[in-house]
Protein backbone atom coordinates (compact mmCIF):
# COMPACT_ATOMS: atom_id res chain seq x y z
CA UNK A 1 0.00 0.00 0.00
CA UNK A 2 1.17 3.41 -0.93
CA UNK A 3 0.81 6.05 2.16
CA UNK A 4 0.59 8.48 -0.32
CA UNK A 5 -3.43 6.80 -1.13
CA UNK A 6 -3.90 5.93 1.71
CA UNK A 7 -6.98 7.07 3.58
CA UNK A 8 -7.28 8.83 6.14
CA UNK A 9 -4.13 10.86 7.09
CA UNK A 10 -2.83 10.84 10.89
CA UNK A 11 -3.46 13.77 12.88
CA UNK A 12 -1.05 15.72 15.25
CA UNK A 13 -4.15 16.20 17.93
CA UNK A 14 -6.10 13.68 19.66
CA UNK A 15 -10.11 14.45 19.93
CA UNK A 16 -10.76 16.27 23.02
CA UNK A 17 -13.51 13.76 24.23
CA UNK A 18 -10.62 10.95 23.72
CA UNK A 19 -9.62 10.00 27.41
CA UNK A 20 -7.94 6.58 27.03
CA UNK A 21 -4.94 5.89 25.14
CA UNK A 22 -6.51 3.62 22.53
CA UNK A 23 -9.18 5.69 21.58
CA UNK A 24 -6.28 8.88 21.44
CA UNK A 25 -3.91 6.13 19.55
CA UNK A 26 -6.18 4.93 16.89
CA UNK A 27 -7.84 8.06 16.03
CA UNK A 28 -4.91 9.71 15.11
CA UNK A 29 -3.12 7.18 13.81
CA UNK A 30 -5.90 6.62 11.01
CA UNK A 31 -7.56 3.29 12.76
CA UNK A 32 -11.23 4.07 13.41
CA UNK A 33 -13.37 7.02 13.39
CA UNK A 34 -16.16 7.56 15.94
CA UNK A 35 -19.98 8.21 14.44
CA UNK A 36 -21.22 8.12 18.10
CA UNK A 37 -20.69 7.22 21.98
CA UNK A 38 -20.16 3.69 21.41
CA UNK A 39 -20.24 3.10 17.61
CA UNK A 40 -16.65 3.01 15.33
CA UNK A 41 -15.76 2.52 11.99
CA UNK A 42 -12.66 0.51 11.44
CA UNK A 43 -10.76 2.49 8.68
CA UNK A 44 -8.04 0.91 6.20
CA UNK A 45 -5.85 0.15 8.83
CA UNK A 46 -7.95 -0.60 11.70
CA UNK A 47 -9.77 -3.27 9.28
CA UNK A 48 -6.27 -4.99 8.67
CA UNK A 49 -5.71 -5.51 11.89
CA UNK A 50 -9.44 -6.74 12.78
CA UNK A 51 -8.73 -9.30 10.19
CA UNK A 52 -5.69 -10.27 11.37
CA UNK A 53 -7.16 -11.04 14.84
CA UNK A 54 -10.11 -12.80 13.14
CA UNK A 55 -7.58 -15.06 11.55
CA UNK A 56 -6.07 -16.08 14.37
CA UNK A 57 -8.75 -16.98 16.30
CA UNK A 58 -10.34 -18.63 13.15
CA UNK A 59 -7.31 -21.01 13.00
CA UNK A 60 -7.56 -21.67 16.67
CA UNK A 61 -11.49 -22.32 16.70
CA UNK A 62 -11.07 -24.20 13.57
CA UNK A 63 -8.52 -26.61 15.81
CA UNK A 64 -11.35 -27.84 17.99
CA UNK A 65 -13.00 -29.02 15.35
CA UNK A 66 -15.95 -25.92 15.13
CA UNK A 67 -17.21 -25.13 11.36
CA UNK A 68 -17.30 -21.46 10.96
CA UNK A 69 -21.14 -19.88 9.72
CA UNK A 70 -22.60 -16.65 10.15
CA UNK A 71 -25.96 -15.74 11.87
CA UNK A 72 -28.62 -13.03 10.88
CA UNK A 73 -28.42 -9.88 12.86
CA UNK A 74 -32.40 -9.02 13.67
CA UNK A 75 -34.26 -11.60 15.78
CA UNK A 76 -38.01 -12.24 16.20
CA UNK A 77 -39.30 -11.38 19.64
CA UNK A 78 -40.90 -15.44 19.43
CA UNK A 79 -37.77 -16.41 19.74
CA UNK A 80 -36.59 -14.72 23.06
CA UNK A 81 -39.72 -15.46 24.57
CA UNK A 82 -38.91 -18.95 24.81
CA UNK A 83 -35.89 -18.48 27.38
CA UNK A 84 -37.26 -15.48 28.74
CA UNK A 85 -35.00 -13.23 27.96
CA UNK A 86 -37.28 -10.76 26.07
CA UNK A 87 -37.97 -9.60 29.58
CA UNK A 88 -34.98 -10.73 31.95
CA UNK A 89 -32.36 -9.68 29.21
CA UNK A 90 -34.03 -6.14 28.34
CA UNK A 91 -32.45 -3.60 29.85
CA UNK A 92 -29.28 -4.68 26.83
CA UNK A 93 -31.34 -4.98 24.10
CA UNK A 94 -32.37 -2.71 21.23
CA UNK A 95 -35.91 -3.49 20.28
CA UNK A 96 -37.97 -2.44 17.30
CA UNK A 97 -40.82 -2.78 15.36
CA UNK A 98 -41.65 -3.04 11.55
CA UNK A 99 -44.15 -1.44 9.32
CA UNK A 100 -46.47 -4.32 10.30
CA UNK A 101 -46.05 -4.16 13.96
CA UNK A 102 -43.71 -6.98 14.41
CA UNK A 103 -41.47 -6.66 16.96
CA UNK A 104 -37.35 -7.69 17.01
CA UNK A 105 -34.62 -7.31 18.77
CA UNK A 106 -30.84 -6.83 17.25
CA UNK A 107 -28.36 -9.23 18.20
CA UNK A 108 -26.87 -9.03 21.75
CA UNK A 109 -25.86 -12.52 21.46
CA UNK A 110 -27.07 -15.49 19.82
CA UNK A 111 -27.65 -18.50 22.18
CA UNK A 112 -31.40 -18.90 20.66
CA UNK A 113 -30.46 -18.62 17.40
CA UNK A 114 -28.24 -21.21 17.17
CA UNK A 115 -30.17 -23.30 19.44
CA UNK A 116 -33.00 -22.50 16.83
CA UNK A 117 -30.77 -23.48 13.97
CA UNK A 118 -29.89 -26.81 15.57
CA UNK A 119 -33.01 -28.18 16.30
CA UNK A 120 -34.06 -28.13 12.82
CA UNK A 121 -31.42 -30.62 12.38
CA UNK A 122 -30.80 -32.29 15.77
CA UNK A 123 -32.55 -35.92 15.33
CA UNK A 124 -29.93 -38.37 17.24
CA UNK A 125 -26.87 -38.95 19.09
CA UNK A 126 -24.86 -39.50 16.14
CA UNK A 127 -25.68 -35.79 14.81
CA UNK A 128 -23.88 -34.27 17.98
CA UNK A 129 -21.50 -32.99 18.57
CA UNK A 130 -22.49 -29.69 16.98
CA UNK A 131 -19.81 -26.77 17.49
CA UNK A 132 -20.64 -23.68 15.03
CA UNK A 133 -19.12 -19.82 15.51
CA UNK A 134 -19.48 -16.94 13.22
CA UNK A 135 -17.81 -13.04 13.73
CA UNK A 136 -20.77 -10.49 13.95
CA UNK A 137 -21.84 -7.25 15.15
CA UNK A 138 -23.39 -7.38 18.54
CA UNK A 139 -25.66 -4.34 19.44
CA UNK A 140 -25.94 -3.78 23.65
CA UNK A 141 -27.86 -0.94 24.97
CA UNK A 142 -24.59 0.06 27.27
CA UNK A 143 -25.24 2.44 29.60
CA UNK A 144 -22.22 4.26 29.36
CA UNK A 145 -19.88 3.59 26.56
CA UNK A 146 -16.47 4.22 26.86
CA UNK A 147 -12.96 3.46 27.26
CA UNK A 148 -12.66 4.17 23.34
CA UNK A 149 -12.89 1.26 21.53
CA UNK A 150 -12.91 -1.26 24.56
CA UNK A 151 -17.02 -0.65 25.85
CA UNK A 152 -19.14 -0.03 22.66
CA UNK A 153 -22.94 -0.01 21.77
CA UNK A 154 -21.98 -1.96 18.73
CA UNK A 155 -18.85 -3.96 18.72
CA UNK A 156 -17.79 -7.29 16.65
CA UNK A 157 -17.48 -10.13 18.34
CA UNK A 158 -16.47 -13.95 17.80
CA UNK A 159 -19.04 -16.57 19.08
CA UNK A 160 -18.81 -20.30 19.27
CA UNK A 161 -22.10 -22.35 20.52
CA UNK A 162 -21.47 -26.28 20.99
CA UNK A 163 -24.08 -28.89 21.76
CA UNK A 164 -23.11 -31.99 23.56
CA UNK A 165 -24.88 -35.30 24.21
CA UNK A 166 -23.77 -35.49 27.90
CA UNK A 167 -22.01 -33.62 30.80
CA UNK A 168 -19.11 -35.41 30.05
CA UNK A 169 -18.27 -34.81 26.25
CA UNK A 170 -19.60 -30.85 27.29
CA UNK A 171 -16.80 -29.84 30.02
CA UNK A 172 -13.95 -31.97 27.73
CA UNK A 173 -15.41 -29.73 24.59
CA UNK A 174 -14.98 -26.69 27.56
CA UNK A 175 -11.32 -27.19 28.11
CA UNK A 176 -10.47 -28.17 23.96
CA UNK A 177 -11.59 -24.06 23.58
CA UNK A 178 -10.10 -22.84 26.82
CA UNK A 179 -6.97 -24.13 25.79
CA UNK A 180 -7.40 -22.84 22.26
CA UNK A 181 -7.88 -19.21 23.80
CA UNK A 182 -4.52 -19.38 25.86
CA UNK A 183 -3.36 -20.46 22.23
CA UNK A 184 -5.23 -17.46 20.47
CA UNK A 185 -4.11 -14.62 23.34
CA UNK A 186 -0.66 -15.88 24.06
CA UNK A 187 -0.23 -15.26 19.89
CA UNK A 188 -1.78 -11.71 20.36
CA UNK A 189 1.05 -10.91 22.92
CA UNK A 190 -1.26 -11.39 25.89
CA UNK A 191 -0.47 -12.28 29.52
CA UNK A 192 -4.27 -13.46 30.48
CA UNK A 193 -5.23 -14.47 33.64
CA UNK A 194 -8.10 -17.16 33.83
CA UNK A 195 -10.96 -15.65 36.01
CA UNK A 196 -13.86 -17.29 37.75
CA UNK A 197 -16.69 -15.00 37.40
CA UNK A 198 -20.44 -14.73 37.01
CA UNK A 199 -22.69 -15.13 34.35
CA UNK A 200 -24.55 -12.01 34.26
CA UNK A 201 -27.51 -11.46 32.03
CA UNK A 202 -26.67 -15.20 30.31
CA UNK A 203 -26.56 -17.55 33.38
CA UNK A 204 -26.49 -18.03 36.65
CA UNK A 205 -23.32 -21.03 36.37
CA UNK A 206 -19.99 -20.01 37.12
CA UNK A 207 -18.17 -18.91 34.04
CA UNK A 208 -14.54 -18.07 32.96
CA UNK A 209 -13.35 -15.19 31.77
CA UNK A 210 -9.89 -14.32 30.02
CA UNK A 211 -8.30 -11.19 31.79
CA UNK A 212 -5.69 -8.91 30.87
CA UNK A 213 -4.31 -6.04 33.77
CA UNK A 214 -4.45 -3.25 32.54
CA UNK A 215 -5.30 0.31 34.71
CA UNK A 216 -7.65 1.41 32.37
CA UNK A 217 -9.80 -1.70 32.73
CA UNK A 218 -13.18 -1.88 33.80
CA UNK A 219 -13.27 -5.13 35.94
CA UNK A 220 -11.66 -5.73 39.64
CA UNK A 221 -9.96 -9.42 39.94
CA UNK A 222 -8.10 -10.84 42.68
CA UNK A 223 -4.90 -12.54 41.04
CA UNK A 224 -2.96 -15.54 42.58
CA UNK A 225 0.32 -14.41 43.21
CA UNK A 226 1.62 -18.30 42.81
CA UNK A 227 -0.60 -20.25 40.84
CA UNK A 228 -1.74 -17.46 38.59
CA UNK A 229 -5.68 -17.96 39.20
CA UNK A 230 -7.99 -15.21 39.04
CA UNK A 231 -11.25 -14.30 40.54
CA UNK A 232 -13.50 -11.74 39.79
CA UNK A 233 -14.29 -9.16 42.44
CA UNK A 234 -18.18 -9.28 41.92
CA UNK A 235 -18.22 -12.48 42.88
CA UNK A 236 -15.30 -13.04 45.64
CA UNK A 237 -15.75 -13.11 48.98
CA UNK A 238 -11.60 -12.70 49.22
CA UNK A 239 -9.79 -9.27 49.71
CA UNK A 240 -6.10 -8.60 49.19
CA UNK A 241 -3.38 -10.56 50.86
CA UNK A 242 -5.98 -13.60 51.37
CA UNK A 243 -4.47 -17.16 50.50
CA UNK A 244 -5.61 -18.36 47.01
CA UNK A 245 -8.54 -20.09 47.25
CA UNK A 246 -7.67 -22.71 44.65
CA UNK A 247 -3.67 -23.75 45.32
CA UNK A 248 -4.06 -22.34 48.85
CA UNK A 249 -0.18 -21.08 48.94
CA UNK A 250 0.01 -17.75 47.16
CA UNK A 251 -1.84 -14.30 48.08
CA UNK A 252 -4.13 -12.33 46.11
CA UNK A 253 -3.60 -9.34 44.73
CA UNK A 254 -6.11 -6.92 43.73
CA UNK A 255 -5.69 -6.05 40.15
CA UNK A 256 -7.93 -4.06 37.19
CA UNK A 257 -8.42 -5.80 34.09
CA UNK A 258 -9.93 -5.89 30.49
CA UNK A 259 -11.91 -9.03 29.64
CA UNK A 260 -11.03 -10.01 25.83
CA UNK A 261 -12.97 -13.14 26.28
CA UNK A 262 -15.22 -15.71 28.31
CA UNK A 263 -16.72 -19.26 27.88
CA UNK A 264 -20.33 -19.91 29.25
CA UNK A 265 -21.52 -23.44 30.21
CA UNK A 266 -25.29 -23.61 30.40
CA UNK A 267 -25.98 -27.10 31.35
CA UNK A 268 -29.05 -28.34 29.95
CA UNK A 269 -31.28 -24.83 31.18
CA UNK A 270 -31.78 -23.16 27.84
CA UNK A 271 -31.83 -26.56 25.52
CA UNK A 272 -34.85 -27.55 27.77
CA UNK A 273 -36.61 -24.05 27.12
CA UNK A 274 -36.25 -23.90 23.60
CA UNK A 275 -37.15 -28.21 23.47
CA UNK A 276 -33.92 -29.05 21.89
CA UNK A 277 -33.75 -32.95 22.43
CA UNK A 278 -31.56 -36.07 20.67
CA UNK A 279 -32.72 -39.47 21.00
CA UNK A 280 -30.10 -41.20 22.95
CA UNK A 281 -28.99 -45.14 21.86
CA UNK A 282 -31.29 -46.28 24.20
CA UNK A 283 -34.33 -44.65 22.10
CA UNK A 284 -35.04 -41.76 24.77
CA UNK A 285 -35.16 -38.25 24.60
CA UNK A 286 -32.74 -36.31 26.13
CA UNK A 287 -32.12 -32.40 26.19
CA UNK A 288 -28.81 -31.68 25.22
CA UNK A 289 -25.83 -29.88 26.83
CA UNK A 290 -25.20 -26.34 25.53
CA UNK A 291 -22.19 -23.44 26.24
CA UNK A 292 -21.17 -20.42 24.30
CA UNK A 293 -17.69 -18.76 24.01
CA UNK A 294 -17.19 -15.12 23.20
CA UNK A 295 -14.10 -13.03 22.21
CA UNK A 296 -14.35 -9.37 21.64
CA UNK A 297 -12.67 -8.79 18.00
CA UNK A 298 -13.01 -5.11 18.62
CA UNK A 299 -12.10 -5.16 22.34
CA UNK A 300 -9.04 -7.09 21.76
CA UNK A 301 -8.02 -4.12 19.37
CA UNK A 302 -8.38 -1.67 21.72
CA UNK A 303 -6.70 -3.77 24.80
CA UNK A 304 -3.47 -4.33 21.88
CA UNK A 305 -2.86 -0.57 21.91
CA UNK A 306 -3.31 -0.15 25.71
CA UNK A 307 -0.44 -3.37 26.07
CA UNK A 308 1.76 -2.46 23.61
CA UNK A 309 2.78 1.40 23.19
CA UNK A 310 5.40 4.14 24.17
CA UNK A 311 4.87 8.23 24.37
CA UNK A 312 5.54 8.14 20.50
CA UNK A 313 2.56 5.94 19.31
CA UNK A 314 1.60 2.15 19.04
CA UNK A 315 3.41 -0.89 18.73
CA UNK A 316 1.89 -3.73 17.05
CA UNK A 317 2.31 -7.67 17.71
CA UNK A 318 4.12 -8.79 14.41
CA UNK A 319 0.77 -11.44 14.56
CA UNK A 320 -1.74 -8.98 14.07
CA UNK A 321 0.28 -5.53 12.57
CA UNK A 322 -1.51 -4.09 9.29
CA UNK A 323 1.55 -4.56 7.09
CA UNK A 324 5.11 -5.78 8.54
CA UNK A 325 6.97 -3.35 6.86
CA UNK A 326 6.98 0.49 6.67
CA UNK A 327 9.14 1.40 4.09
CA UNK A 328 10.39 4.83 3.98
CA UNK A 329 11.60 6.92 1.18
CA UNK A 330 13.63 9.85 2.60
CA UNK A 331 14.69 12.63 -0.27
CA UNK A 332 12.92 12.87 -3.68
CA UNK A 333 16.14 12.01 -6.38
CA UNK A 334 15.15 9.82 -8.72
CA UNK A 335 18.30 7.48 -7.51
CA UNK A 336 16.51 7.33 -4.18
CA UNK A 337 12.76 6.92 -5.84
CA UNK A 338 14.09 4.29 -7.94
CA UNK A 339 15.60 2.24 -5.42
CA UNK A 340 12.30 2.79 -2.80
CA UNK A 341 10.17 1.68 -6.19
CA UNK A 342 12.37 -1.88 -6.60
CA UNK A 343 12.61 -2.30 -3.35
CA UNK A 344 8.68 -1.81 -2.74
CA UNK A 345 8.14 -4.35 -5.53
CA UNK A 346 10.34 -6.73 -4.19
CA UNK A 347 8.34 -7.21 -0.98
CA UNK A 348 5.41 -7.49 -2.70
CA UNK A 349 7.01 -10.66 -4.90
CA UNK A 350 8.28 -12.32 -1.75
CA UNK A 351 4.37 -11.89 -0.35
CA UNK A 352 5.39 -9.65 2.73
CA UNK A 353 3.25 -6.69 3.52
CA UNK A 354 4.41 -3.20 3.31
CA UNK A 355 3.24 0.17 3.96
CA UNK A 356 5.30 2.72 1.46
CA UNK A 357 5.53 6.18 2.41
CA UNK A 358 6.26 7.28 -1.02
CA UNK A 359 4.97 11.02 0.13
CA UNK A 360 6.32 14.07 -1.26
CA UNK A 361 5.62 16.73 0.33
CA UNK A 362 6.31 15.64 3.83
CA UNK A 363 9.78 15.85 5.89
CA UNK A 364 12.12 13.27 7.16
CA UNK A 365 11.05 13.98 10.75
CA UNK A 366 7.16 14.02 9.61
CA UNK A 367 7.27 10.58 8.29
CA UNK A 368 9.31 9.06 11.51
CA UNK A 369 6.66 10.73 14.07
CA UNK A 370 3.74 8.83 11.48
CA UNK A 371 5.91 5.55 11.67
CA UNK A 372 6.47 5.57 15.80
CA UNK A 373 2.78 6.51 15.62
CA UNK A 374 1.52 3.84 13.47
CA UNK A 375 3.23 1.56 14.92
CA UNK A 376 4.48 -1.43 12.17
CA UNK A 377 7.29 -4.02 13.61
CA UNK A 378 9.74 -2.47 11.25
CA UNK A 379 11.13 0.01 9.60
CA UNK A 380 13.13 0.61 6.44
CA UNK A 381 14.40 3.83 5.50
CA UNK A 382 16.12 4.46 1.78
CA UNK A 383 18.14 7.39 1.69
CA UNK A 384 20.94 9.15 -0.81
CA UNK A 385 23.30 8.06 2.48
CA UNK A 386 22.23 4.70 2.87
CA UNK A 387 22.53 4.28 -1.02
CA UNK A 388 26.04 5.39 -1.27
CA UNK A 389 26.65 2.25 1.15
CA UNK A 390 24.44 -0.12 -0.88
CA UNK A 391 22.43 -0.26 1.95
CA UNK A 392 19.31 0.86 3.68
CA UNK A 393 18.51 1.82 7.17
CA UNK A 394 16.45 -1.14 9.29
CA UNK A 395 14.85 -0.75 12.71
CA UNK A 396 12.43 -2.97 14.89
CA UNK A 397 9.43 -0.32 15.82
CA UNK A 398 9.97 -1.97 19.76
CA UNK A 399 13.83 -1.27 19.61
CA UNK A 400 15.58 1.74 19.67
CA UNK A 401 18.78 -0.19 17.74
CA UNK A 402 19.26 1.11 13.77
CA UNK A 403 21.20 -1.46 11.35
CA UNK A 404 22.88 -0.82 8.29
CA UNK A 405 21.59 -3.76 6.23
CA UNK A 406 22.80 -4.29 2.29
CA UNK A 407 19.80 -5.03 0.49
CA UNK A 408 21.08 -7.97 -1.29
CA UNK A 409 20.59 -9.58 2.05
CA UNK A 410 17.85 -7.69 3.26
CA UNK A 411 15.26 -10.02 1.62
CA UNK A 412 16.46 -13.06 2.64
CA UNK A 413 16.74 -11.79 6.29
CA UNK A 414 12.83 -11.01 5.91
CA UNK A 415 11.89 -13.88 5.00
CA UNK A 416 13.84 -15.44 7.51
CA UNK A 417 12.36 -13.23 10.27
CA UNK A 418 8.81 -12.44 8.86
CA UNK A 419 7.41 -14.54 5.91
CA UNK A 420 8.54 -17.81 8.00
CA UNK A 421 7.49 -16.64 11.21
CA UNK A 422 4.22 -16.29 9.59
CA UNK A 423 4.23 -20.03 8.51
CA UNK A 424 5.15 -21.47 11.67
Amino acid sequence: MRQSQLFPKTIKQAPKDAVALNHQLLVRAGFMNQLIAGSWTLLPLGWRVANKIIQVIREEMNSTGAQEVLMPLMHPKEIWNETGRWESASEVMYKLKDTRGKEFALSFTHEEIFLDLARKYLQSYTDLPIKLYHFSTKFRNEPRASSGILRGREFLMKDLYSIHESKQDFFKYYEQVSDAYLRAFKRFGFDVIVTEAAGGVFTKNMTREYQVISPVGEDTIFVCDKCRAGLNKEISKSKPGDKCPKCGQGLLKEERAIEVGNIFPFDTYYSEKMKVYFTDKDGSKKPVWFGSYGIGITRVLGTLVEIFHDDKGIIWPESVAPFKIHLVQIENTEKVKKAAEKLYNDLLKQGIEALYDDRTDKTAGEKFADVDLIGIPYRIVVSEKTLRQDCVELKRRSEKKIELTRINRLLRFLNEKIKNKDEK
